[in-house]
């Protein structure tokens, strides 16, 4: 009885110590973040493709993360971005981290590579814009067609890749997952607080103007 009580013990200790440093430690440190500025909230489209980002599997393969230099990362040298803050996920609800670099770090792709042209060629034949790609393609997201509609969106793809004689067409879902990730654009500067005078001695240094100068 006594050896139950003391791994009964020993387990509750462990499991309030876990819970201490992985949710309640975190939630108290980022539970005052506010946006930067320069971060908008994600538009309908947006969301719609992000969703589509979930629903495709690519945090399995990408991260949206990159790392600080004092972590002897080279995501910086890679051009992946400014070491990611708090703030920047402010809107983004689930959190898509990513653990996996299968593929390269997605949190400023955006910047890297805004051409809608080439996002969505790159969905339909990834080794047609990468040699070497190990990336699927996508082909589900697009329709070949003989002529492509007025309202609909004719991909431009490279000479050889299209069926002969036919056109791509983007459907709603990829136009929306590459208007998600052009929205990926974390590239504005995160800057501390300007520094403030205490309300202090902004109370005690007023009378002290006010007050004439002594007579000699």
């Amino acid at each position: 009885m006594e050896n139950e009580v003391k791994l009964t013990t020993g387990a509750m200790v462990t499991f309030a110590i876990a819970v201490s440093a992985l949710v309640i430690l975190p939630y108290i440190q980022v539970r005052g973040v506010e946006p930067p500025d320069g971060l908008r909230p994600y538009t309908s489209a947006e969301l719609r493709g992000r969703a589509s980002y979930i629903a495709n599997g690519c945090m399995y393969c990408h991260s949206q993360q990159p790392r600080s230099e004092s972590f002897a990362a080279a995501d910086a040298k890679r051009g992946w971005g400014r070491p990611s803050v708090p703030g920047d996920y402010y809107y983004d609800k689930p959190h898509l981290l990513g653990s996996m670099r299968t593929g390269p770090d997605l949190f400023n792709i955006g910047v890297r590579q805004p051409s809608k042209d080439w996002q969505l060629g790159h969905l339909y034949q990834p080794r047609a814009y990468v040699p070497g790609s190990i990336m699927p393609s996508y082909p589900y997201l697009f329709e070949v067609k003989d002529k492509a509609d007025p309202d609909e969106e004719k991909v431009n793809l490279p000479p050889g890749i299209a069926p002969e004689g036919r056109v791509v067409v983007a459907r709603p879902e990829a136009l929306d997952l590459v208007r998600y990730l052009q929205s990926l654009k974390r590239e504005y500067p995160i800057l501390p607080p300007e520094p403030r005078e205490a309300e202090g001695a902004k109370t005690s240094a007023a009378p002290q103007a006010a007050r004439p100068a002594a007579a000699s």
